[in-house]
């Protein structure tokens, strides 16, 4: 029995049930559900009556497990799928455990019911590559790699020739981070206007007072983070200053916040300093050139789209000819490595759109381009104007067609992929990923996506990572992205991260010291 839905609807299904109470085993089985569309509603509509998913470890050594679906259909039939898979040999049981039960899910899916194939399969996590550097530290080559992500993820051919030569390619990089190797991340979370597909806080630009406080916190805050770098003997590698939108500071208060950052942290470590500029009318010219009197490097020029029509509706106030004014301005500089940033599957654009909005930013010339596939929160102005006034996105199938024009036309450009993340929600389950000319690579971008290295966060909505060598862990603490809250409590954040790297840092001196 195959599926019956429309193509525009997802498969609605009245109540479900899985035999077991772990949240973990719930999660991985809402992924699934949610990768194929199939919807609980507990209403009557729905196509069929009720679903249950029934898992049985058969063993453990090696983890073999049994997974049955039973689907009641509108008339009551019962249509029962069974499948069986075992684990490999270097899995840790639970691992092994949760692994196959998605798989066995999504084979049933496929084989049983249906549905069409997901390019990454099960691999539904952040960072995909993150499994290809474990296989790679165990001795793994390239071809035993990609043959295990086909037979274990049901990754494509297509999405697997991506990410493990990307992983290969990134480990000089990686090699060059050692334990007391960090980056910092500066958060400004203010915005000129508030995009359409954002979901962020509306952080609109705020008015001197407002800034003036805002700077005064992130004056402490970043004196607290400059406290623990030199106490802990930390080496700067990468600055990263983001949002929001950086530049959108007036003139003043950017050169006072890009003083006190390169103040702070720039020194002979530090082999990358990004800013990213992102809007053309964000930018002045005395802006540029205390970029470049301050040591940045690198800077996001960030068109999005280089259709008029397409940059209106998503509230961007500036123009395909300002994104070009800007560019050459950098350029002009001799000094910037320049960043482009495009987002895929934006509402009304077609492959089209994105062949002609890769073929103007090939004319400028860039040094990397970063490929967004959109990721359809539900805080954004977007999914409220897709309900309100039922505006569609591309199709799943077409989304993944403008991403292959946009992947060929960086690859046209003699650009190759050097990093990879994905999100939820996000166009045809797609990803963002990287793109640069060899020698072009971003250090911060791969530091950060594999999670080798502490990033200790400042500014709002900052995130500090912060990596434990010893326990083999990493742990997080979160800035808030609310304005008013992080002006309120910056010193309860402060103290956060300062505990994260006291149990990290200050823990190893203690036991240098009794040595």
């Amino acid at each position: 029995m195959a599926f019956a839905r429309s193509v525009k609807r997802p498969v609605r299904i009245k109540t479900f049930t899985l035999n077991s109470t772990q949240e973990v085993l719930h999660k991985i089985t809402r992924e699934v559900l949610t990768l194929f569309r199939v919807e609980i509603t507990g209403k009557e509509e729905a196509d069929y009556l009720q679903m249950s998913v029934v898992n049985r470890c058969l063993s453990e050594k090696p983890v073999r497990v049994e997974t049955r679906l039973l689907l009641f259909d509108k008339e009551g039939t019962e249509h029962v799928y069974t499948r069986y898979e075992t684990g490999s040999a270097d899995e840790k049981p639970s691992g092994a455990f949760n692994r196959i039960i998605k798989l066995n899910l999504y084979h049933i899916f496929r084989e049983k019911l249906g549905l069409p194939a997901a390019p990454w399969g099960i691999l539904h996590g952040v960072r995909p590559t993150k499994i290809v550097h474990r296989w790679i530290r165990a001795g793994m080559d390239e071809k035993a790699i990609l043959s295990r992500l086909k037979r274990e993820y049901e990754c494509s051919e297509e999405k697997a020739r991506v990410i493990v030569p990307m992983a290969f390619r990134q480990l000089p990089f990686l090699e060059t981070s050692e334990e007391h190797t960090v980056s910092i991340y500066v958060g400004i979370p203010f915005c000129l206007t508030r995009c359409l597909y954002c979901s962020f806080p509306a952080n609109v630009l705020p008015d001197e007072k407002r800034l003036q406080a805002f700077m005064e916190a992130f004056h402490k805050d970043l004196a607290a983070a400059r406290q623990e770098v030199e106490a802990y003997g930390l080496h700067v590698q990468n600055i990263y200053i983001g949002g929001g939108t950086p530049t959108s500071l007036p003139d003043k208060f950017f050169a006072e916040m890009l003083g006190m950052v390169y103040n702070a942290f720039y020194g002979e470590s530090v082999v990358e300093f990004t800013v990213e500029a992102g809007r053309p009318d964000s930018i002045t010219e005395e802006k540029v050139r205390e970029m470049k009197r301050r040591q940045v490097t690198r800077v996001s020029v960030n068109p999005q789209s280089m259709r008029q029509h397409t940059l209106d509706l998503l509230g961007r106030r500036h123009t395909p000819e300002d994104v070009r004014r800007m560019f050459a301005v950098f350029r002009a500089e001799g000094a910037f490595h320049i960043n482009m940033d495009v987002i895929i599957g934006l509402p009304g654009e077609t492959r089209e759109d994105v062949a002609y909005t890769m073929a103007e930013i090939a004319r400028l010339g860039p040094d990397d381009i970063t490929l967004h596939a959109l990721a359809l929160k539900r805080g954004s102005r977007l999914m409220e104007l897709m309900q309100e006034k039922h505006v569609d996105l591309p199709p799943a199938e077409e989304a993944r067609e403008m991403f292959r024009v946009a992947m060929d036309s960086a690859r046209a450009m003699g650009m190759q992929p050097y990093y990879l993340y994905r999100q939820g929600y996000m166009a045809g389950d797609l990803e963002n990923v990287g793109f640069s000319r060899p020698g072009s690579e971003g250090m911060y971008n791969i530091q950060i996506m594999e999670e080798h290295q502490t990033i200790i966060g400042i500014g709002g909505a900052a995130t500090s990572k912060v990596v434990n060598f010893r326990e083999r862990r990493l742990r997080s603490s979160f800035h808030p992205k609310d304005v008013a809250t992080y002006l309120r409590d910056v010193d309860k954040y402060i103290s956060r991260r300062h505990d994260l790297l006291q149990q990290s840092y200050g823990m190893q001196q203690e036991d240098e010291i009794e040595c």
